[in-house]
C-alpha cells in the first residue's frame, strides 16, 4: 500500500455505446444496445438509458428486445472502438510510463512512476486534467478511481460511475470497503459468493471479523489469504507496462447449428486464416493450435495439437485445426466453433520465408473456389454460400450502425437491412439528426465506408500534461467531482 492515492484506474463510460451516440447524433439520449444480432446474439455493451430498462453486459440480445423494444440495436464497430482506445491510451501515456491496460476501454497508471502525482491535491489534478483531455480529444467520457492500490482504485473508479472521479484517502480503506458487498473484491464470484453467502458472510466487514484462518477453511489456502487481505484493504500488486498476451484466438457463434460436416470444416478453416491474421499483426507466432467446438446441447469440446516448433503458417494452423476437427464428434449440430493459437513466441526468420509461398497458395485456393472448372464451366460450390438466406446475407453486408457512404447523399448508417432493401440514416458526428432512405441492398452508389472520428478538430495536447499542478497540500476526502479543464 502507498501513503499516497498515485495509481490511477481509469474506465470508459458504456464505452461501446458512448461511440455509438457519440457517432450518431439521433441516438443521443437513447436507449442503445451493442452486440450480436442473431438469435443468439449477446449484449456486449448497453447505453445507461438502455440499463435504466434492465439491460446490461452478457445479456441475451433476445431478452434486451423483451426490456427495451424500442432501443437501437447495432452491430460492433470495432475499427472505430479500436482508434478511440489509442487516443485514449496516447493520453495515459503523457502521465507516465506505467500504463497496465487492461482492454480497449481500462487500465492502470502508476502516477509516481511518471511524476505527474506525488500526493492526493496533484492526484487529484492529474485525474481531473485527464477526464477533461479525454473528452475533448474523444468527445467521450470516463470514470477516474485513485487510490494506493489497484484493487482500491478500481473500485473507486467503479464508485465515480457515471463520469465522475474518486479519491481513496489512505487510512480510510477498511472504513470504505466495510459495508460493500463481498463480490466487490477480485477473485469473488458467483460461486464464491454465494458459499461466502452460505456461511453468513455477504459483506467485506464480515471477511476481516471472521479471520484469515477461516476464509481459508472454507475457500482453501491460496484463496483464503488472498481474500483476507482484500477485506483489510490490503493489495502491493504493482502497476505492470507489458503484459504479454498468452493466446491468439477466434470464434463464431452461429445463429443456426451447423450440421453439414462440410460447412463445419470449412468454417474451421476460415476461422484458422483469421486467426493467423490476428497472429501476424501482432508479430508472433504460436507452437500449439487449439480447436473449441460447442455442440447442440451447450457440451464445449477442446482439442490441441502442439506442433515441431512456432508458426504463424497459415496452412500449418488450418492443417493442424482440420486434424483436430477429425476426432471431434459434430453430430446433432455446432452452435459455436473457435481456433487458437498458444505457446506464443517471437517473430522468427523462417516464418518470414513462408509467407511468400504461403501467400501464393492461398491465392491459388481462392482463384480455384472463384473460376469455372474445365469440364462443366460451373462455379465450384462454396460450401457457405448457399447456407443462408438473402436476408441474412444481407445483414452481412450491412450490419446494424455500420458506416455507408451514398455517393449523392454522402455519410450515413445502416439502420437495418432485410427484403433486399437496406435503411440509412444520413448523418455525421458533428451534424444534427439526418434524414432516413432505403435502398436496394446492390445499389451501386451506396458502398461500405470508413467510421468518422468523433471529434471533427482535435485540441494540440502534445504539450499535456507539464501544466498540471504538483502540490503536498492534503486532499479534502473522497468525492465525486465534475469536469475541469487541465
Amino acid at each position: 500500500m502507498r501513503p499516497a492515492p498515485t495509481i490511477l484506474h481509469l474506465d470508459m463510460d458504456a464505452f461501446y455505446a458512448s461511440a455509438e451516440q457519440a457517432a450518431k447524433p439521433s441516438l443521443r439520449g437513447k436507449a442503445v444496445v451493442v452486440g450480436g444480432l442473431g438469435p443468439r446474439g449477446v449484449v456486449a455493451t448497453a447505453s445507461y438509458e438502455a440499463r435504466r430498462l434492465g439491460v446490461h453486459s452478457a445479456m441475451p440480445t433476445a431478452q434486451a428486445r423483451r426490456l427495451a423494444p424500442n432501443a437501437a440495436y447495432l452491430v460492433p464497430r470495432f475499427s472505430l472502438y479500436r482508434t478511440v482506445s489509442d487516443q485514449v491510451m496516447e493520453l495515459l501515456g503523457r502521465l507516465s510510463p506505467l500504463v497496465e491496460p487492461l482492454s480497449l476501454d481500462e487500465a492502470f497508471v502508476d502516477l509516481e512512476a511518471g511524476g505527474t502525482a506525488d500526493d492526493s491535491a496533484s492526484a487529484r489534478a492529474t485525474g481531473e486534467g485527464l477526464r477533461a483531455a479525454i473528452r475533448a480529444v474523444t468527445g467521450l467520457s470516463g470514470s477516474v478511481g485513485l487510490a494506493g492500490s489497484k484493487m482500491l482504485a478500481k473500485i473507486a473508479s467503479e464508485e465515480a460511475k457515471p463520469d465522475g472521479l474518486l479519491v481513496i484517502e489512505p487510512g480510510t480503506e477498511r472504513e470504505l470497503l466495510a459495508p460493500m458487498s463481498v463480490r466487490i473484491l477480485p477473485g469473488v464470484g458467483p460461486a464464491t459468493g454465494d458459499h461466502l453467502r452460505r456461511a453468513g458472510m455477504t459483506t467485506v466487514h464480515d471477511l476481516a471479523e471472521a479471520g484469515e484462518a477461516e476464509l481459508v477453511r472454507l475457500v482453501g489456502k491460496a484463496h483464503g489469504h488472498g481474500l483476507f487481505r482484500m477485506a483489510l484493504g490490503l493489495d502491493d500488486r504493482p502497476v505492470v507496462a507489458e503484459r504479454d498476451a498468452k493466446s491468439v484466438s477466434v470464434e463464431d457463434t452461429f445463429d443456426v447449428d451447423l450440421h453439414d460436416r462440410v460447412r463445419v470444416r470449412a468454417e474451421v478453416e476460415r476461422l484458422a486464416v483469421r486467426c493467423v491474421e490476428r497472429l501476424r499483426a501482432a508479430d508472433r507466432s504460436g507452437r500449439t493450435v487449439v480447436l473449441k467446438v460447442r455442440r447442440y446441447d451447450f457440451s464445449t469440446l477442446t482439442r490441441s495439437e502442439t506442433l515441431r516448433g512456432p508458426t504463424d503458417d497459415p496452412t500449418v494452423v488450418r492443417e493442424a485445426a482440420g486434424r483436430l476437427l477429425e476426432s471431434v464428434d459434430t453430430t446433432g449440430g455446432v452452435r459455436l466453433l473457435g481456433v487458437g493459437v498458444t505457446g506464443l513466441a517471437d517473430y522468427t526468420q523462417e516464418d518470414l520465408f513462408a509467407q511468400a509461398a504461403d501467400a501464393r497458395e492461398l491465392a491459388q485456393r481462392a482463384l480455384e473456389h472463384a473460376a469455372p472448372t474445365a469440364e462443366g464451366g460451373e462455379e465450384e460450390a462454396v460450401p457457405e454460400a448457399g447456407a443462408d438466406s438473402a436476408e441474412q446475407l444481407a445483414a452481412r453486408r450491412w450490419p446494424a450502425g455500420h458506416d455507408v457512404h451514398h455517393e449523392e447523399h454522402g455519410h450515413g448508417w445502416v439502420q437495418g437491412s432485410g427484403i433486399g432493401r437496406v435503411t440509412v440514416r444520413f448523418e455525421e458526428p458533428w451534424s444534427a439528426p439526418g434524414r432516413v432512405l432505403t435502398f436496394r441492398i446492390d445499389d451501386p452508389l451506396l458502398r461500405p465506408a470508413d467510421p468518422l472520428p468523433l471529434v471533427r478538430e482535435s485540441p494540440d495536447y502534445s504539450s499535456w500534461p507539464a501544466s498540471l499542478p504538483k502540490s503536498r497540500s492534503s486532499g479534502a476526502g473522497s468525492s465525486e467531482g465534475g469536469e475541469s479543464s487541465p
